[in-house]
């Protein structure tokens, strides 16, 4: 279906309320019903009818209906935060005993549900470099239950193969779940590759202005009915009706907002790679990304998320860096309206910096809607402080 036709009319049923243009928030916390019949029907099957706004809502449901279709699943579940869809995702699929592959260094919560929650019930994780499909055969053992993908990752954005990992994971009858956070489903859809579970962070480009926390898990209707009536139940971590309008609101301009951050990014890139404080520059649709072609291969576009690397001596001229901007505000995340950065020391202890390491030099940029000339001179203000030089 055409991306325009899902944004602003799939699910959308406005004879219902009204011929309202925008949909309405149902803030309620549960439904009423006329006979007890239609309340045990309920009961029985929660997930084919509204009974208490902690499983199914009509508010969420219609955003529901238009992620599922954008990221070509049969189904989705939107939850309150992109960890908790994670957490979700993962525990549906392990038991006592299991093991995982995942690839090295995902997000941080993802890490976490593998290392401490999982450590705990003897499901032991192996982490692999998954830009070579050989790293995931070997890990592979009679006891996987899951590969988990981060296709780009929110640092240096290294790829996996997603078709090949999928096709090798239904093999061993091994469920493949892909973090799609960097692209979203308007730039790739791991999905149609033969991923069985995708996860995105609704906090960054979907919702795109800074103001709600969400967390999407997309895939088959038999994989997301089975979470809903136990994970997503159990832990009541499904999203609220406001923030699901909020949403419903940042979707109508996403691809606009995607194809602006996107032509931008790419004038600034050409800045960064001419500006002699900068070693390097790390952006999956750069020609001198290590997997551009792979990139090009999977992904539509690469949207304003990037790195660059510091020719610094010292972890205080990267703090001098960035303590000088004026306008590019320091932050964890991305996809809102505002162009955000975050350096690599920033967690880090100063006294571990070491210069001669290109990643303790990171920093991470993230391009919004500002003009590109706006993020350029405030950049370019801030490296020449950063080297003690004056700027007019």
């Amino acid at each position: 279906m055409d991306t325009s036709f899902l944004i602003n009319e799939f699910a959308e049923e406005r004879a219902l309320y009204f011929n309202a243009v925008a949909p309405p928030i149902m803030q309620t916390s549960n439904f009423v019903f006329k006979t007890v019949e239609e309340m045990r029907s309920a009961f029985k099957d929660e997930y084919s009818t509204y009974l208490y706004s902690r499983g199914l809502n009509p508010t969420v449901d219609m955003l529901r209906k238009k992620l599922a279709a954008l990221d070509g699943a049969e189904d989705c579940l939107v939850f309150n935060s992109g960890a908790a869809a994670i957490f979700a995702a993962v525990l549906a699929n392990v038991k006592c005993g299991d093991h995982v592959v995942s690839v090295n260094q995902p997000y941080a919560w993802a890490q976490k549900t593998f290392d401490v929650v999982l450590a705990r019930f003897n499901i032991t994780t192996t982490y692999v470099d998954g830009t070579d499909i050989a790293n995931f055969e070997k890990a592979i053992t009679t006891n996987t239950t899951i590969i988990y993908l981060e296709s780009p990752n929110s640092w240096e954005y290294a790829l996996q193969d997603l078709g090949a990992v999928a096709q090798l994971a239904k093999k061993h009858n091994i469920v493949t779940i892909c973090d799609n956070s960097y692209c979203t489903a308007i730039y790739q859809k791991p999905i149609s590759l033969g991923i069985d579970l995708v996860v995105q962070s609704a906090t960054k480009y979907i919702g795109g202005h800074s103001d709600t926390v969400a967390g999407v898990l997309s895939g088959s209707s038999e994989m997301i009915a089975s979470i809903f009536n136990s994970e997503y139940l159990n832990i009541g971590s499904g999203i609220q009706p406001f923030n699901a309008w909020l949403l419903l609101r940042g979707l109508r301009t996403l691809p606009a907002r995607l194809d602006r951050i996107s032509a931008t990014t790419s004038t600034v890139i050409k800045f960064l790679k001419s500006n002699p404080s900068v070693e390097k520059v790390i952006y999956p649709f750069d020609e001198t990304f290590g997997q551009y072609e792979l990139a090009k291969k999977q992904m539509k576009g690469a949207g304003g998320l990037l790195t660059f690397v510091i020719k610094a001596g010292s972890a205080q001229q990267i703090d001098n860096f960035c303590n000088s901007l004026q306008h590019i505000l320091m932050a964890v995340s991305w996809g809102g309206y505002e162009s955000l950065i975050i350096p690599k020391v920033a967690g880090m202890d100063p006294g571990a910096f070491n210069g001669n390491v290109a990643e303790h030099r990171m920093v991470r940029l993230y391009v919004g809607l500002e003009e590109a000339n706006y993020i350029i001179e405030d950049l370019r203000q801030a490296f020449a402080k950063m080297e003690g030089k004056n700027f007019s």
